[in-house]
């Protein structure tokens, strides 16, 4: 029997959903685009939105559901939510930070915001360990590197741990 995901996240767009779905399965290598429905007669009344028209797509990223909706411009992203994107190399941080921040805005610590407006975090799970070590002169001295990056250096958080 196939597990059933008990809580998707559902992304707001104008009318962008198919596009900002596409971009996403771009970048992530284990995903896919899933179904797509379109806005029947009484559906396009109540949105206001064309009959036909998209209205929700489906796609996964790395094992997790995520349904996009053209619901119009009365909702818009902001820092509140944001997904983290746990990096475990110099390379894979790269390639996130540039593929998902083209045509957005990078953020400080580690934040971006795609050209959707949608918020991302670039870590990487190592910091967890570091901020919570006990000594608190070494994990302050990575929260202090941390927070004056935009984009993150491992070997910049890696020299601040060691007090180099």
């Amino acid at each position: 029997m196939p597990i059933i995901q008990r809580i998707t996240p559902c992304l707001w767009f104008d009318d962008q959903a198919e596009e900002a779905a596409k971009f996403y399965v771009s970048i992530f290598k284990n995903s896919r685009m899933g179904l797509i429905t379109r806005y029947g007669e009484a559906g396009a009344q109540v949105s206001g939105r064309p009959k036909g028209s998209v209205m929700t797509v489906t796609f996964e990223i790395e094992h997790q559901e995520f349904v996009a909706l053209n619901g119009g411009p009365v909702f818009k992203f902001t820092e509140a939510v944001s997904f983290m994107v746990k990096c475990e190399t110099q390379a894979e941080i790269d390639e996130m930070w540039d593929k998902l921040s083209h045509g957005g805005e990078p953020g400080q610590c580690g934040w971006l915001k795609d050209k959707f407006g949608l918020s991302w975090q670039i870590i990487s799970p190592e910091w967890d360990k570091m901020l919570r070590d006990e000594d608190a002169k070494r994990s302050e001295r990575v929260m202090e590197a941390i927070l004056h990056m935009t984009k993150p250096e491992l070997r910049t958080i890696q020299r601040a741990y060691d007090g180099r």
